[in-house]
Order: structure tokens, then C-alpha cells, then sequence
């Protein structure tokens, strides 16, 4: 399971029961991540390990500048990270966020020319890319 993790929506990704191929899901509205993001995220991963193919791992993307140095939201991720990690038995890994959203804006502008639509969907995409990036590096 891959999250994109921001302050008013939370992108969710999973990958193939194989861990190669990873697919956006859905995306979360919380109120703010001191608010009712954890339980959101939660409730989905309770979701999620009910289906057939389970959830073995969450993989959350961590915000970083362009030279690789901490953002404002670099701390409060790795806290909600932790937060989460107390909820769950699942293991939990960071996965460089950098560049993800862009990415993901740049792929859904190929097939969908309405920004409100690719808005609608684009953490979801960041979510999808971040965990296929962490896929990636492990093959």
C-alpha cells in the first residue's frame, strides 16, 4: 500500500498480489493530519487486509526539496507515519516523494484534458508512483 500523505487529501495506491505493478486506489479528504487523517488511513487499511490480496506493507512518501533537504512537511509525515505505525503491525517504509506529483499530473494530462478530473484523481497517481518507485528499488 502506498500513501501520499498531505494536510487535505491523502492519495492511496496497492500494488499486483506479486508487488510489481502498482495502481492509484482512491484518494482521502481528512480534515488536517492532526484531525481524522489517521483514522481514515486506518479504517482504509482495515479495508484493504480484508480483501483477497491483503496489505503486507505501507509505503509512505516522504516530502523532500529538489536537493534533497527537509520541507515543512517532512516532520509532520514522519510523525504521522509514526502515529500510524502504532495502530497498525504492518511494517512501514519512506520512499522519496520528490517530484511524484508532477509526474502523476504529467501522465493524467495525456489521457484526460480536464485539470478538474486530473485534479480529482492526481494523489492518488503520486501515491501509485511513489509506491512503484519503492517497487521498483527492490527488484
Amino acid at each position: 500500500m502506498g500513501l501520499d500523505i498531505g494536510e487535505r487529501r491523502i492519495g492511496v495506491a496497492v500494488s499486483d498480489a506479486t508487488g510489481t505493478l502498482a495502481r492509484p486506489l482512491s484518494v482521502l479528504r481528512p480534515s488536517g493530519l492532526d484531525v481524522d487523517a489517521l483514522d481514515l488511513v486506518s479504517q482504509e487499511i482495515a479495508r484493504l487486509a480484508g480483501e483477497d490480496d491483503g496489505v503486507g506493507a505501507i509505503v509512505v512518501g516522504l516530502p523532500r526539496r529538489l536537493d534533497g533537504s527537509p520541507t515543512d512537511m517532512t516532520p509532520r509525515v514522519e510523525q504521522f507515519a509514526r502515529r500510524l505505525g502504532t495502530k497498525t503491525a504492518l511494517p512501514i517504509t519512506f520512499q522519496d516523494e520528490r517530484l511524484s506529483s508532477r509526474e502523476a499530473e504529467s501522465r493524467l494530462a495525456v489521457t484526460d484534458k480536464d485539470w478538474r478530473s486530473r485534479k480529482a484523481r492526481l494523489d492518488a497517481a503520486a501515491a501509485a508512483i511513489i509506491l512503484q518507485d519503492y517497487l521498483d528499488g527492490r527488484a
